[in-house]
């Protein structure tokens, strides 16, 4: 059994290996911020959805459907998925809190334990049925219904009586039947466990025990060598059976490990989902195209890791920016560029995990890659130049890019002089358009802006954060030509202003 319900023919593996750049990812997007809210402080959930969101590259569009489906079945069902997710919590459990899971290695104890274990498994898995049963006809998602069909197929009335049948002989109540072949010496090999007929005795029959039929012999109570002999033929006896329902019992446990894992990664959206209303923002279901299509387009687009921070509704942008590669944006400080920035980088991979959006209306191409370069502060501890800090982490991300992917650079190659920064600048996004890699740029490198406005290529598009009259700012972008000025004197008159 396995529950597909984050692919359709394979399984989750939270053991994968997460992208070289995933720390740098996070701390430019702020995605702990978003984690945070998904998990709740659950550590289960706050290792899956990371997991789940940092490893989304490589999601085709009919997994992103497939996810997008099943949410709105979990967000519609949350009850009745919370309790099938509390269900699997309690049967992973169950083995941790009950003596059956602590097995020596003589067959004997283990074929004990794993029957105990194994009734109480199956207790477990009536009561998943019993949902299924009961849910069935709720569920609109391809990937739930087909879990809970798997559930009715494979866990049918004619499984429950084999188990107790199967478990009621594994007891071994009646006592132990076994064939076994001679070979030289005496020596046994084909140990065959036969099933054993458990008889109820009458009373007479427990003072005067019938005599069994063929040949029998009886060890003396004090002969421990013979009884130690007994022992171990009848571990061998045992020992492919013990096994066998040692091993049924291990994917049992891994069916529950995996449901609760898969699920941990729904609930988290619900989560999030449920805080976003709080706040008064909208979600949307994004339309996914295929890698190439350079899809990018959005209505009421936000950064929900503001949004969460702050406690309640921020600005939203619109955008359309479908067949460019290039994005330019300038404009005021402290305009809502670097949010913008954000908002684009989180709703990639928040759309090809198979989540809603934060917007909306939203629709984008698949990418092969997300890479953030931003600018960074001042550190001490750096043994060359900022500028060469920026060049070098740019050769690192190049060392990883390829066709299809999305970068994303806050603010980059400042560090230098108008003139060199923009010629460097210009330099690396031809080449990365030339590439087809996707380019959103926010800088104030204005000859570098420029230089891509004027040769009026029908692949960029330009934007400019607003200034109010007032000199205030609205954080809404709008379709623009580049400005030579980025009214930092705006900033200057307001911080010093307050200070007097």
């Amino acid at each position: 059994m396995k529950p597909h319900l984050l692919y359709r023919d394979k399984d989750f593996n939270i053991k994968a290996t997460l992208p070289w750049n995933v720390d740098v990812l996070a701390k430019d997007l702020e995605l702990q911020v978003l984690f945070d809210c998904m998990s709740g402080k659950d550590e289960l959930l706050a290792e899956v959805v990371s997991k789940v969101v940092h490893t989304s590259i490589g999601n085709d569009a009919a997994t992103i459907l497939y996810r997008q489906e099943i949410l709105k079945d979990c967000i519609a069902l949350r009850e009745i998925v919370q309790a099938i997710y509390e269900l699997s919590i309690t049967a992973i459990e169950s083995r941790k809190n009950s003596w059956f899971g602590v097995f020596t290695s003589r067959p004997s104890s283990v074929l004990s334990g794993s029957v105990g274990m194994m009734g109480i498994y199956a207790k477990h898995l009536r009561q998943l049925r019993a949902m299924a049963d009961e849910h069935i006809d709720k569920f609109q998602s391809e990937g739930f219904h087909r879990f809970l069909v798997m559930l009715r197929s494979e866990l049918n009335d004619d499984y429950f009586a084999a188990i107790g049948d199967n478990l009621a002989q594994l007891s071994l109540k009646g006592g132990i039947r076994t064939s076994i072949q001679l070979t030289k010496a005496n020596k046994g090999i084909g140990y065959v466990l036969h099933r054993s007929e458990v008889k109820k005795l009458k009373w007479w029959q427990w003072l005067f025990p019938p005599k069994l039929p063929g040949y029998n012999f009886q060890i003396h109570p004090r002969d421990e060598s013979g009884t130690r002999a007994l022992d171990q033929l009848n571990d061998q006896a045992i020992n492919r059976a013990a096994n066998a329902l040692a091993q049924a019992n291990e994917h049992i446990q891994q069916f529950f490990i995996l449901l609760r894992q898969e699920l941990a990664f729904y609930l988290g959206c619900m989560n999030l989902y449920n805080r976003l209303k709080e706040l008064d923002e909208t979600v949307a279901y994004p339309m996914v195209t295929p890698p190439g299509t350079y899809n990018h387009y959005a209505e009421e687009l936000y950064d929900p890791c503001l949004a969460l921070s702050m406690g309640k509704q921020v600005v939203s942008n619109h955008l359309n920016a479908d067949y460019r590669r290039l994005v330019i944006i300038t404009g005021a400080n402290q305009g809502g560029k670097s949010t913008f920035l954000r908002s684009i980088g989180v709703a990639q991979l928040m759309m090809q995990s198979g989540m809603f959006v934060s917007a909306k209306e939203y629709c984008a191409d698949i990418v092969n890659g997300v890479f953030t370069h931003f600018k960074k502060e001042e550190d001490r501890t750096m043994q060359s130049g900022k500028f060469d800090e920026e060049l070098s982490r740019m050769n690192e991300i190049t060392d990883h890019l390829r066709s299809g992917c999305l970068i994303l650079f806050n603010e980059s190659f400042a560090a230098t002089n108008e003139r060199e920064g923009s010629e460097i600048v210009a330099q690396i996004v031809t080449a990365l358009i030339e590439k087809d890699i996707k380019v959103f740029f926010v800088t104030h490198l204005y000859d570098f802006a420029m230089t891509f406005y004027e040769k009026e290529m029908p692949q960029a598009l330009f934007l400019r954060a607003g200034r109010m009259d007032d000199a205030s700012r609205g954080f809404q972008l709008t379709e623009a030509a580049p400005l030579p000025t980025s009214y930092g004197p705006d900033l200057y008159k307001r911080i010093f202003s307050d200070s007097t």
